[in-house]
């Protein structure tokens, strides 16, 4: 007995060895993974504040462009390059837009080896398009127009809200931001098969911008809608917006691909931009839209506006678009005092519809507030005594502000309050996000729309008798994401957004009983090989030098704020201090003590010698003769503004502008920016980078110039 009972007790020894080192591993792996998901999450807020900055910088310059258009005079030359821009949706009859359709006089080539479409459009065309577009081929010009000319006549004839039903034969499938990533739409169809009489699709807006096949997507959206206009519906997102593409590559891409019949391309997207309908709602209980809601939002108002109207929801109507929102963001900004306060952690600016805090906060946030006038600021002085100054500076008139005839009394054309009211919908509807807190304040993150929270989605799916919104905007790591007592539903459908392994992508099926079913996937294959410590170290490195580079084009202002911190000149700040000097300088909202090892190679006794990390940021300048280093700096800082300017002013989308443009692009840059570049600079600028000295400058050439790149 014994020997049995000692036998015993050593398998039980054996067994709580083997149940401890168990535990050991586990608690181990355990860590071993929350570490990692602390540095994707941490990797994830790199991407989107840098992602939200520039859609805030953008907002900023068109506001600027703005203020061009409304105080300086007709005859001004700034204005004059960039008014083409704010062009109204032109109202004319249909016969006069349908030359602009025309596509008879294009001949198709015998060497052309693309697609050939026959019209009307078949379910086989549509595919044999979509295998063509597998094959990297492309689209011929007149097959182009003659579709964008389809489905210009579709959209004109559908409603602002599709309502559509979900029954027993037929699941609807819904698709989030794909941003020109083609890969992704053709994994869907792969997945969830093309869209057809039994199987429905709702596509949520931004199909542009970012990736590198936006005009392929398009066209494969557009020849589904034309087949089954009933079965494959279209929201507009806030990138189907032609300001916005200036910055974000579609019109690049357009120009590239069609370089004779870009320009009509690109005239005929605005304008079918400003048709698709504005949101979509299954069986009168699920809402679809792309951005979100706010407080005021009302479907009633929006099913019966002119959406077309409203061509870019960046400027709102003419005339009354300052005056006309203010008693609603005063309404806004009272209720903000008792919905807790702004979304702590996020990155504050002023939002595209908040004109009241923008003057109320400009001297807190000058560098990121949307709504500056050209001119220096001083901060003793107060916000009316500073503008009084701008004007006089700029040459403006000094009786702006006091009311005027045409202020009160609206010409013939001019934008009513309805519109303005009209134009609040839709930037709610395209721009806005959710908050957890409750309430509805001003997207100063984003700088347009608003946050709006749980008790507000409550009050609006009530009001209208529904029970579920479903919105994209937002990448979400896993593709979608509940909210708000899993109310609002996120989807988004671009997988690998930031970085190959950043997020996966996402959509919906939803059959009769309205329950929202989630297929996800990624869309790269190098991806799915990589372990879980692979990809989070790939995002990592590339979220690091996204952020390094933000770092090395603010080192004149780092360098300054951190002197600040070093009184005696040492060249040695605190820890605590270089996180709190360099968030002071980007506002970005970023964790900067825990991203410290990452970005700081190394620290004596807790202190940071500030000046040799600022010579380790490893960034290579071009070779470029400069005698001015302030303009590169200029140039490093503002990279996408003055590419965005450079579009505006390429009206012939020649992608060549003249010296005497390239002035006046930085002109108006300098303004925007209230600094000062002198002429003898610029000139010195646009001389080293002729370089084949013909008196002209290639824009893809000179951004590629100047595209910072790590050194090896």
């Amino acid at each position: 007995m014994g020997c049995v009972m000692g036998k015993s007790e050593l398998q039980l020894k054996k067994s709580d060895r083997a149940i401890r080192a168990a535990l050991l591993i586990q608690r181990w792996y355990r860590q071993y993974v929350a570490r990692l998901e602390m540095r994707r999450r941490c990797t994830w807020n790199i991407f989107q504040s840098i992602e939200y900055a520039g859609e805030q910088d953008q907002i900023k310059l068109y506001n600027f462009f703005g203020f061009l258009m409304d105080h300086f005079t007709p005859a001004s030359s700034q204005r004059n390059l960039i008014s083409h821009i704010f062009c109204k949706n032109e109202i004319c009859q249909d016969t006069e837009w349908e030359r602009y359709f025309c596509y008879k006089s294009i001949e198709v080539s015998d060497s052309y080896i693309g697609p050939h479409l026959i019209f009307p459009l078949t379910f086989c065309g549509v595919s044999k398009l979509v295998e063509a577009f597998k094959h990297k081929q492309q689209l011929h010009a007149r097959y182009v127009l003659q579709l964008l000319g389809e489905t210009w006549r579709l959209l004109k004839i559908l409603p602002n809200i599709n309502h559509i039903s979900a029954c027993r034969t037929k699941q609807i499938t819904i698709c989030g931001d794909l941003h020109g990533h083609l890969e992704d739409l053709l994994l869907i169809f792969y997945k969830n098969g093309l869209p057809s009489s039994e199987k429905s699709y709702v596509f949520n807006g931004d199909f542009v911008d970012r990736g590198k096949n936006s005009i392929e997507i398009l066209f494969i959206l557009f020849g589904f809608l034309l087949v089954y206009p009933n079965d494959v519906h279209l929201n507009r997102g806030n990138h189907e917006d032609h300001i916005v593409n200036l910055r974000y590559g579609f019109t690049k891409e357009v120009l590239g691909k069609y370089r004779v019949h870009g320009k009509t391309i690109l005239k005929l997207l605005q304008k079918i931009f400003s048709w698709l309908p504005l949101a979509t709602v299954i069986d009168n209980k699920v809402l679809i839209v792309h951005g979100g809601i706010s407080d005021t939002t009302d479907l009633n108002v929006i099913a019966g506006m002119d959406r077309h109207k409203y061509v870019s929801a960046l400027r709102p109507p003419k005339g009354t678009h300052r005056a006309g929102n203010v008693s609603k963001t005063q309404k806004m900004n009272n209720r903000n005092g008792e919905a807790g306060g702004p979304v702590e952690g996020r990155r504050r600016v002023c939002s595209l519809t908040d004109h009241g805090s923008a003057m109320a906060h400009r001297h807190k946030l000058p560098r990121r507030s949307l709504h500056n006038a050209p001119g220096s600021s001083q901060l003793n002085s107060s916000v009316e005594e500073e503008l009084k100054k701008r004007r006089r500076l700029a040459g403006f008139d000094q009786s702006y502000g006091k009311p005027k005839k045409s202020d009160l009394e609206p010409e013939s054309g001019e934008s009513t309050e309805t519109d303005v009211d009209e134009w609040k919908q839709i930037v709610d509807v395209l721009w806005s996000d959710p908050m957890p807190q409750n309430g509805c304040i001003p997207n100063e993150v984003r700088g347009g729309g608003c946050y709006w929270g749980p008790d507000v989605t409550e009050e609006v799916l009530g009001r209208h008798n529904l029970q579920l919104l479903i919105r994209s905007h937002e990448c979400k790591q896993d593709g979608y994401e509940f909210c708000h007592n899993r109310r609002v539903l996120t989807i988004f459908s671009a997988s690998n957004y930031y970085e190959v392994g950043s997020n996966r992508g996402a959509y919906i099926r939803m059959g009769p009983d309205l329950v929202p079913h989630f297929i996800q996937y990624q869309a790269s294959r190098t991806c799915r090989e990589l372990t879980l410590r692979q990809s989070v170290g790939w995002t990592e490195r590339s979220a690091l030098r996204a952020l390094r580079e933000q770092l090395f084009v603010h080192k004149s202002d780092l360098i300054s704020a951190f002197q600040e911190f070093d009184p005696n000149n040492k060249g040695m700040i605190s820890l605590r201090h270089w996180a709190s000097a360099t968030e002071r300088v980007l506002n970005l909202g970023l964790p900067w003590r825990v991203l410290r090892p990452q970005l700081v190679s190394s620290t004596q006794c807790g202190m940071v010698d500030y000046q040799l990390w600022i010579r380790e940021l490893s960034i290579t300048e071009p070779k470029l003769e400069i005698s001015d280093d302030s303009i590169l700096e200029t140039m490093y800082k503002n990279h996408a503004n003055l590419e965005t300017i450079f579009r505006i002013i390429d009206t012939d989308h020649s992608g060549l502008i003249s010296f005497e443009e390239f002035r006046q692009t930085w002109k108006l840059l300098s303004s925007h920016l209230k600094t000062e570049i002198s002429d003898e600079a610029i000139a010195d600028l646009a001389q080293s980078i002729d370089f084949n000295k013909d008196g002209s400058i290639d824009i893809n050439e000179f951004m590629e110039a100047f595209r910072l790149c790590r050194s090896s």
